[in-house]
């Protein structure tokens, strides 16, 4: 292991906590800011960071050896399919049974 290894690693676990609390509309720090949409941003800067990374020390053939990798983006892949599926249905039965309307939530996307 080298440091390229470490950073590779560093970033993309980096990427999986602000990208979700990012869909999920959940504030936290970042190097962009206090938002969820910040959060976002900083998610997919870290994993573009590490699949760079990943491509200078590995090349394209690295996927097929180094399967951890192939594995983590499979995780965060999920994360954006289904995140947001789940971030609305909890949040609009969690609204439901208190009695408020997803519409008096300025979290809450109206699509």
């Amino acid at each position: 292991m080298n440091w390229i290894d470490f950073f590779i690693g560093f970033t993309l676990l980096n990427f999986m906590p602000h990208f979700v609390l990012g869909i999920w509309k959940v504030r936290m720090l970042s190097a962009f800011g206090f938002s969820p949409r910040a959060n976002v941003g900083y998610g997919l800067l870290n994993l573009a960071v590490s699949l760079g990374l990943f491509l200078y020390q590995y090349g394209w053939e690295g996927f097929a050896e180094q399967a951890w990798y192939a594995g983590a983006l499979f995780i965060g892949g999920s994360y954006l399919l289904v995140g947001r599926m789940c971030y609305r249905y909890f949040h609009v039965k969690y609204h439901e049974s208190s009695g408020q309307t997803a519409q008096s939530d300025p979290a809450m996307p109206i699509s």
